[in-house]
């Protein structure tokens, strides 16, 4: 088919990449606008660009696609140029911005998301971090076609995917991003015999955005609920507890941990030992036992290695 492709991160970059290799002509692609980034905050291009750049394919990066919107004229030269492209269908991966109607009544045959959850559950923003926070163990692809509202509109194709007990968004992310790229190819292929079939009423929950507030680890939660967050925040934006020191408080990230069943009842936030093994601290319930952390400006270090540069004592505190 002739498509157009809207994405911006690695996630979409995979399934455009995947949607090439199987003959698709990519007429154009949209991606978000160029943003600040690294430790010079020089504008890059999002990962969609970049390939699009490598394979000499038209890209347009509007602040908006709405007619009505705070950018009109953004709004109208994208009209124009997904006009000009004739294509059959739109695929939307991770893309950023709101489709407005008329984007979605421009292509005969519509647009069709990538959707990295098993849809009602986890509409919106964030649902590879949300599964795992909420203990889940199983998520995957849902190519849906699009409709007005927030992830809403049916369903023509659903891979799962299991979520395992190690996994980390970073880790989750990549399988379901190879997943994507599959199952988009899958569905075009076979697109005038699927079946559209209507999310169900029951079951929806939404992926809130993640906000850097939720980064700060609360102690007085179970090791459990925690030990998840610590998965679902790996790589942004990390958990934090505050560190005492003798220039004074840092920010401690923390990369690994597991939960254990606690033998000795302490206010949460008290360290109960350190050691190679890792720094087992107290929580609302059961103990958390922390593996991989990492100072400001440092490395993330297996626990023998941090401790041997930020020596922790039983009894002290990683709270504010």
């Amino acid at each position: 088919m002739r498509l157009i492709f809207a994405g911006t991160p690695e996630f979409a970059q995979v399934a455009l990449a995947a949607l090439h290799a199987a003959g698709h002509d990519i007429a154009l692609v949209l991606t978000q606008p160029d943003r600040p980034a690294g430790r010079g905050m020089k504008l890059q291009p999002s990962p969609v660009k970049q390939w699009a750049l490598e394979h000499a394919v038209p890209v347009a990066q509007p602040r908006s696609l709405r007619l009505d919107g705070k950018y009109p004229e953004d709004a109208a030269a994208a009209r124009q140029t997904l006009l000009e492209a004739k294509a059959d269908a739109m695929i939307v991966a991770a893309y950023g911005l709101i489709l407005p109607q008329w984007v979605l009544d421009l292509p005969p045959k519509g647009c069709l998301n990538i959707h990295a959850s098993l849809l009602p559950r986890w509409r919106g923003a964030a649902p590879i971090h949300r599964a795992i926070e909420a203990g889940d163990t199983q998520t995957g692809i849902t190519i849906m076609q699009m409709d007005a509202g927030l992830d809403t509109g049916d369903m023509l194709l659903v891979l799962p995917c299991v979520i395992a007990p190690t996994d980390t968004t970073a880790v989750l992310h990549d399988r379901l991003a190879e997943l994507g790229g599959e199952a988009i190819v899958q569905a075009l292929a076979s697109l005038e015999r699927l079946p559209h079939q209507p999310q169900p009423a029951e079951g929806v929950t939404y992926a809130h955005k993640i906000d850097k507030a939720e980064a700060a680890l609360d102690w007085s939660l179970s090791a459990e609920v925690l030990a998840r967050r610590i998965r679902a925040f790996d790589p942004f934006p990390g958990m934090t507890v505050p560190l005492a020191t003798a220039s004074g408080v840092e920010a401690l990230k923390i990369w690994q941990a597991r939960a254990e069943v606690s033998l000795h009842a302490a206010e949460p936030g008290t360290v109960l030992s350190a050691d190679a093994t890792g720094v087992r601290v107290a929580c609302g319930e059961g103990q958390l036992c922390l593996t991989q952390l990492q100072r400001p400006g440092g490395k993330r270090l297996g626990a023998a290695d941090f401790l041997r540069g930020c020596p922790l004592q039983p009894g002290q505190r990683l709270a504010a």
